[in-house]
């Protein structure tokens, strides 16, 4: 059996480029690799970034080939002045307040799961309420840098 832990965590409003995704949750990486190329042709590319994924719809409701989501970054310095926001690119707004963070150990496929105990076991068991605001992934690590075993991903739920 998976031992699994949520932190209640403060996290601060974060304001992240960002590119749209609709379809399954895990093809979301067509939308990385878009605005990673961006990045890259503006210059913004930077080892403090923090890749963060937002996911707007619950896929037990919503078809998986109507699902929102976005690929993004946030950047360790503000946005230069210089450079302009195009599309595929937007600047995309993360709430700031009291998240329950749960971190998963393990290859993105096995994510499914682990929303379903936060969800299902957790937050149930908690007497907390989830916030009507999206859930936020913070990969810290990256799947082209490491072993899919080794991956580590926060999965940040916003509570009331």
């Amino acid at each position: 059996m998976t031992m699994r832990e949520v932190v209640i965590r403060y996290v601060e409003p974060i304001e992240v480029l960002s590119v749209d995704h609709v379809g399954p949750y895990m093809q979301i990486s067509k939308a990385f690799d878009a605005l990673f190329g961006w990045l890259a042709q503006h210059n913004l590319l930077a080892a403090e970034m923090r890749m963060i994924g937002i996911f707007f719809d619950d896929p037990d409701v919503v078809d998986e080939n109507a699902l929102r989501s976005k690929a993004g970054v946030s950047l360790p310095h503000p946005l230069q002045v210089a450079v302009t926001v195009s599309p595929p690119v937007s600047v995309a707004h993360v709430k700031g307040g009291e998240y329950a963070v749960l971190r998963h150990k393990g290859p993105y496929s096995d994510l499914p799961a682990a929303y379903e105990w936060l969800y299902g076991t957790w937050l149930v068991q908690s007497g907390r309420e989830a916030a009507d605001a999206p859930v936020l992934e913070e990969y810290l690590n990256s799947p082209k840098e490491t072993a899919p075993a080794d991956l580590v991903t926060e999965i940040c739920l916003p509570l009331v």
